[in-house]
């Protein structure tokens, strides 16, 4: 039987339906992929850090990316381990944390379409417009665009969780492994109807922007190598663009997948693991499809390990 309070400030989470056989399995599981994002993402920033031949625009608007998988990744994935070792009736969470949980899984979200943007911008100008790049994608403006990416998302984000608190809550059972939006509003016995509308709004918006941003700047980076007889420019930009095309679709397809399950109670098992899987795959692809394929980053490994050889002969 559902438990009815008047605005508890104690809340209890749902959690994961796991069965006792494969708890374990699933634990070790998630604790993997959430050690190898923090070892993962954190390397690749001190890397862009460290190497001054990586002090250049595509690499510090990057670094947005494995800072916002981070934090993401850090307020959810270890809260939800603890309680997958917690009996349900344990599952215990203040309001308080969970409104935070909740925006910081929002702007983790959000923030991974208006970095990607910001980003798409970066190779625009690069491609299409070699010449003036230096010029263009100065200091001045990559700190810009990262201030631009994380202050439309947290303005957004703000709103969005805001109507939500505005709401008395007659319920404390939060239908899903941690706090988000939709959660926290469902708490509610009163209207949602403004919650609803500004929360399709939101999600419109933030999806048309991204991408008619992603579509507009790689048609015309398309044009740009179709009409360009110069091979190396072409394999680069071939290179760069699927790379980012690729988190960008990953991010999206996941991310519509949690939206669209929320409106099917039916398949909340699926919906509670595709929220999960929204925060893990792109935190740990991140790293390695733009790791991996970024050269500089690639020799400048080569040259730690190569000398860490050397050392040791």
């Amino acid at each position: 039987m559902e438990n009815y309070t008047y605005n508890s400030l104690t809340l209890q989470l749902e959690g994961l339906n796991v069965s006792k056989d494969s708890l374990y399995p699933v634990f070790f599981f998630f604790l993997f992929f959430y050690l190898f994002i923090m070892i993962a993402n954190l390397g690749i920033a001190c890397l862009v850090f460290i190497d001054k031949n990586l002090h250049q625009p595509m690499y510090l608007l990057f670094c947005n990316l494995p800072f916002n998988d981070i934090i993401g990744n850090s307020i959810m994935v270890p809260r939800l381990l603890m309680d997958m070792l917690r009996p349900p009736s344990e599952r215990l969470i203040s309001y308080s944390e969970c409104v935070v949980q909740a925006f910081t899984t929002h702007m983790f979200g959000t923030t991974s379409h208006t970095v990607l943007m910001i980003m798409a911008f970066d190779r625009y100008v690069a491609i299409c417009n070699p010449l003036h790049y230096t010029t263009i994608m100065s200091n001045r403006m990559v700190m810009k665009l990262t201030l631009s990416a994380w202050g439309v998302a947290f303005a957004l984000v703000a709103i969005l969780l805001g109507l939500t608190m505005r709401l008395n809550r007659c319920r404390s059972m939060i239908m899903n492994p941690y706090c988000d939006n939709a959660s926290l509003f469902k708490l509610s016995c009163e209207s949602v109807f403004i919650n609803n509308v500004y929360g399709i709004t939101f999600t419109v918006v933030l999806f048309t922007s991204s991408i008619g941003s992603i579509v507009l700047t790689y048609t015309k980076i398309t044009v740009v190598c179709l009409m360009s007889k110069n091979k190396s420019l072409n394999s680069k930009a071939l290179k760069t663009c699927s790379t980012h095309l690729f988190v960008y679709l990953i991010m999206v397809f996941n991310g519509m997948s949690v939206i669209a399950l929320h409106r099917y109670p039916q398949y909340s098992d699926y919906r509670k693991l595709s929220s999960i899987l929204f925060h893990i795959i792109p935190g740990s692809l991140n790293p390695i499809i733009y790791g991996v394929q970024s050269t500089e980053i690639r020799k400048f490994l080569l040259n730690i390990f190569w000398h860490k050889k050397v050392v040791a002969s």
